[in-house]
């Protein structure tokens, strides 16, 4: 298992995140409920900044899978403020690359993953574009 810098509690940089809106009570089901922009592909450097940008609304978050070939290699597990969190990846598809976030008894989310190397106008684009449809919040 590897450990994982807590993130800092204020960032300067912060978590570049869209999230679409849910209802104030339960949880609509969607293909994809939000877009992440990480700076790197080093999942071990990003998640803890990801996770920490999350609503406490969805819960532990215990599981992870990527999907695509960019990723740095990674391990299995990771320690994210004080929590295991289990790390998977998949082979990529012919669809765009994502991240789901699974809380088990709660349920999963699915984040489009921007590639760090977009132009803040391509990011910009690209995470309206996973969650503008549905009306969003931005984070």
């Amino acid at each position: 298992m590897t450990l994982a810098p807590p993130p800092l509690l204020f960032s300067p940089v912060g978590v570049r995140l869209r999230l679409a809106a849910q209802p104030e009570h339960g949880r609509m089901p969607r293909p994809i409920d939000g877009a992440w922009w990480p700076r790197s592909y080093d999942l071990t450097a990003e998640l803890p900044w990801l996770l920490g940008g999350l609503p406490r609304s969805w819960g532990r978050i215990e599981g992870v899978l990527v999907d695509g070939a960019e990723w740095s290699p990674f391990p299995g597990r990771l320690l994210v403020a004080g929590e295991v969190v289990r790390l998977s990846r998949t082979t990529p598809r012919h669809a765009p690359p994502t991240v789901c976030l699974v809380t088990p008894g709660r349920g999963r989310w699915d984040l489009l993953v921007v590639p760090p190397t977009a132009t803040e106008e391509e990011a910009g684009r690209l995470m309206e574009g996973a969650v503008g449809a549905m009306g969003d919040g931005v984070v």
